[in-house]
């Protein structure tokens, strides 16, 4: 075992920072090496929809809405420790974070 991967995915921003952070402070409390987080490309799904929107002259005009959802993505280097990821496996990740974790 030399690393720990930890992959992390959401469309909250917000919540992906928290569990970052929390993440971060459990390495650094234990006093073990670790590289992050590092920001991974933003993911962006595009919708277009067709709307047809009613004038006054009962004729309707064709205009496009676009909605966007946007996936952020984290990574962090972790060194092995087994205390360390028993810590990280508390952590209430909620419904919307996506963890991967590999031990290499």
């Amino acid at each position: 075992m030399d690393k720990v991967i930890i992959k992390l995915a959401s469309r909250n921003l917000e919540e992906l920072q928290r569990v970052t952070n929390e993440i971060i402070s459990i390495a650094k409390k234990h006093g073990i090496m670790f590289k992050g987080p590092i920001p991974l490309p933003t993911k962006r799904l595009k919708v277009y929809t067709m709307a047809n929107i009613k004038d006054g002259t009962g004729h309707g005009n064709a205009t496009w809405e676009v909605w966007e959802m946007r996936i952020h993505k984290r990574l962090i280097y972790l060194q092995p420790d087994e205390r360390v990821l028993k810590q990280i496996m508390r952590i209430d990740f909620g419904n919307e974070i996506d963890v991967k974790i590999k031990v290499i």
